[in-house]
């Protein structure tokens, strides 16, 4: 442990007037926090289709430093591991045991490496076997997990190329895989900090726009082009369940493979030449071509150009063709579609895009099925008289689903639901697939029946549903609804739904998330089939309640309100509070206001939640409603300012009114746009004794192209930019602050830079601010060392400039 703290030194701000620096080993938080963060986790469970059958993965709940602090490079939107050959970022499972739906205990795993970490499950078609992948120090294996022996095999040594993702797919008779391998003449590559540069870097536009969002991890030069391709290129050989291996297919930088349903054919899509510096890797030219299992080529289907630049807007898209992809209900059928308004959504056009369909041979012309009204957003399909098709308009927030013949295209679909899809009360639910003839997942049908599986959120709150419609007719059968007074019952999967069998998992405020088999049919009581127990029994008597009120224009809200464990509801003690939230945008006022949580969700301590200190005598408030609303043709963020302002004083009066707190003592916290509600509140209200701003953006002229659901750009919007910029307005904010940002955030917009920035605004005007800088840690933070220390800065600033408002002449106990 001595050398992980050692190896961990940061260089972050001290709590002092002098705005020095300090070197300060991680630090640990209150025990009350720590041992809910220290908790075990539970398993995570990987069930068949038949529902008889269960995998278990043990995992930890974070990496460490030292993993983080593993090589890494930055290419094209990726981040790999160029030792081990596959994302620098995954999380691992460390053990694999098998239970039989039914019985209490699980088998262990036999035949398991050492010190092993797990990856990339997938089950084989007939789920007699599960394919993996475990990740030594040098590379990347191939394993296979017999379910019915409970016993592993080794199928290739550590030469895997998994950069790109999983790296095999199932062959259809479940005998064989083909999987990407390094590439054997890959030449070394090249260490930036000592390459002899080729020449300068120029990048060129012929005039064309090309508003990108700012993406991070793009490729800098020629070093990281060739780099890029050295990881990427790989060979694809196929593999049986003995380990015996033969070439498929030479050296390319493939990109995806996925068989045809019947097995035949395979489509292959590859990065092509030329990169690009100002996109990641998924808008790089590809080539995708149809080959028959042995590899021999049919015909190459698409090839898509660089895609640097698109028309403006949410709802634009390239021309061409695009989610290319098999049909689950047929042998060997691809399908894609096409933009009918050259993928411009500016273009007032009767259609938006067309549906095809391409049978194998593959050799005629392509049949169009459908043209949609809006943007095409998946197909699920049935039998060859049944498929429903999903349209969407970002603009109007309108989802649109057609029940339509694709052996009839000539035949007009017809609208199923058109809806807003902000509006979760009237969310029909999704349609229940089962596995077909094929072993791909296609729409349950029962002649003119199928059925629907929704997660039932209501004005009596969150009761998932199992409804029958007649496509013929519309008329809707509800089969079954969660009881929801004392549990959330969810519905994980439906496994036969005519015979009612489907795995729900139940929960309640005190009892942890555990897995049921329910006949809803039968009405008999659930069998239990995992058997997690609460490792958080110290928050399991915290008051949990979902209290409800209204913004001052009239707008419904609502929040998750917990009190300390023992809290006397007679005496009503003024205490702290730690408000938690998240603004999201809006169309309309009623979508604003509807509640999707649950009273009788499992209070859950993830690493990100402010729900730990409950624990140090604090009112919390999470999930605060933050809706910003734009009605008909006004945009949300023309107001974001009063809106936000208005959302937090409602729920400080709402829970001021209940008696429970010193409106004097309250913090509030959010992380990534969180963190930059957090900020402007701070700075345009008095409504806060401190926040807590972690990895978000505080200037968005750094993100001119559009932010959030902000489609203007800044040029467009300039008053809307700079009103909305807590670093533009930093002399305006006198409230303590504490800043926390991963030193390798990857996520768009939130550059690292953006908490310096700010943070020296803040400080060069004399505010009171604290920056934390976690090293190695992206937009979510991973590593345990990082997260405790984390807890223990937000816990000591909310001791200092909240709980003990009054008394703020002490500094941070720091431990040694």
């Amino acid at each position: 442990m001595k050398n992980i703290f050692s190896l961990a030194c940061i260089m972050i701000l001290c709590y002092s007037s002098s705005f020095a620096q300090l070197d300060l080993k991680y630090q640990k938080p209150d025990k009350a926090i720590f041992d809910l963060a220290d908790a075990p986790m539970a398993p995570s469970v990987r069930i068949n289709s038949k529902g008889d059958k269960i995998v278990l993965l043990e995992r930890n709940r974070y990496k460490s430093i030292i993993e983080l602090s593993e090589q890494e490079l930055r290419l094209g939107g990726l981040r790999i591991n160029p030792v081990t050959n596959i994302g620098s970022r995954v999380r691992y499972n460390t053990g694999i045991a098998v239970q039989i739906v039914g019985e209490k205990n699980s088998i262990a795993v036999k035949g398991l490496p050492a010190d092993g970490r797990y990856a990339n499950f997938s089950w084989s078609p007939d789920e007699n076997f599960m394919a993996f992948t475990n990740t030594t120090l040098k590379g990347v294996e191939l394993w296979v997990l017999d379910i019915a022996k409970a016993e592993v095999v080794k199928l290739s040594e550590d030469k895997l190329n998994a950069n790109m993702g999983r790296p095999f797919t199932w062959y259809r008779d479940s005998k064989s895989l083909l999987v990407r391998f390094l590439y054997q003449n890959k030449k070394p590559l090249i260490e930036k900090s000592t390459a002899i540069p080729y020449g300068p870097t120029v990048t060129v536009n012929d005039g064309k726009k090309a508003q990108n969002r700012t993406y991070q991890d793009l490729l800098k030069d020629k070093s990281d082009e060739f780099n890029f391709e050295q990881l990427v290129r790989s060979e694809l050989y196929k593999v049986n369940l003995s380990g015996e291996k033969e070439l498929w297919k030479e050296a390319a930088m493939y990109k995806s493979f996925s068989f045809s349903p019947d097995g035949q054919y395979i489509l292959l899509t590859t990065i092509e030449r030329p990169f690009s510096y100002l996109v990641p890797m998924y808008r790089f030219p590809s080539k995708t071509i149809i080959y028959t299992q042995v590899g021999e080529k049919v015909k190459t289907i698409l090839e898509v150009p660089l895609i640097e630049d698109l028309p403006k807007g949410f709802m634009a898209e390239r021309k061409g063709m695009r989610n290319l992809s098999w049909r689950s209900d047929r042998p060997s059928s691809l399908y894609w579609v096409e933009a009918l308004d050259g993928g411009d959504p500016a273009k007032e056009v009767d259609f938006r895009d067309e549906l095809f369909t391409l049978d194998a041979p593959f050799s005629k012309a392509a049949q169009s099925l459908l043209k949609t009204k809006y943007r095409f957003a998946g197909v699920t399909w049935g039998n060859k008289q049944t498929a429903v098709a999903y349209n969407y308009w970002w603009n109007s927030r309108t989802i649109q689903t057609l029940l339509f013949d694709p052996s009839h295209p000539e035949k007009a679909p017809r609208i199923l639901n058109e809806r807003n899809y902000q509006d979760q009360y009237s969310d029909p639910g999704n349609f229940v697939t089962s596995k077909n003839e094929y072993g791909r997942y296609s729409l349950e049908l029962d002649g003119n029946k199928a059925y629907l599986n929704g997660k039932g959120y209501s004005k009596e709150g969150v009761r998932p549903f199992i409804d029958e419609i007649n496509l013929k007719t519309g008329k809707i059968t509800r089969l079954w609804r969660a009881d929801g007074k004392t549990t959330l019952e969810s519905i994980s999967d439906v496994i036969n739904i005519k015979k009612g069998i489907i795995l729900t998992n139940v929960q309640s405020k005190n009892d942890y998330p555990n897995y049921y088999i329910r006949n809803i049919k039968k009405r008999i009581a659930p069998q239990q089939i995992s058997f997690t127990e609460n490792p958080f029994t110290s928050i399991q008597n915290v008051h949990k309640e979902v209290i409800k009120y209204k913004r001052e224009d009239g707008v419904e809200l609502s929040a998750t309100l917990y009190l300390p464990a023992g809290y006397d509801m007679d005496k009503k003690e003024k205490l702290p509070m730690l408000m938690w939230a998240y603004p999201k945008e809006f169309k309309d006022k009623a979508s604003a206001g509807q509640v999707t949580t649950s009273p009788n969700e499992f209070v859950y301590p993830w690493y990100g939640s402010p729900i730990f200190w409950v624990n140090r005598g604090y009112v919390v408030l999470d999930d605060a409603s933050f809706p910003i609303i734009g009605e008909g043709d006004a945009e949300p963020n023309d107001t974001f300012m009063k809106q936000l302002v208005g959302n937090a004083k409602a729920a400080i009066d709402a829970v001021d009114s209940l008696g429970y707190i010193d409106r004097n003592r309250v913090a509030v916290g959010g992380h990534s746009y969180g963190a930059f509600m957090t900020a402007n509140l701070l700075t345009h209200s008095n409504l806060f004794a401190a926040g807590i701003a972690r990895s978000g953006a505080y200037n968005r002229t750094l993100t001119p192209f559009g932010f959030q659901s902000e489609e203007r750009n800044y040029w467009e919007a300039p008053k809307v930019y700079n009103t909305m910029s807590p670093f533009m307005n930093a002399d305006k904010m006198k409230t303590p602050l504490l800043l926390i940002h991963g030193k390798a955030d990857n996520n768009s917009g939130t550059y690292t830079m953006q908490s310096e920035r700010y943070f020296n605004a803040l400080k060069g005007l004399g505010a009171t601010v604290r920056l934390v800088v976690l090293p190695k840690e992206s937009h979510g933070y991973a590593a345990k060392e990082s997260i405790l220390h984390m807890l223990w800065e937000q816990d000591q600033w909310l001791e200092k400039y909240v709980k003990n408002r009054k008394m703020n002449t002490e500094n941070f106990k720091v431990e040694k």
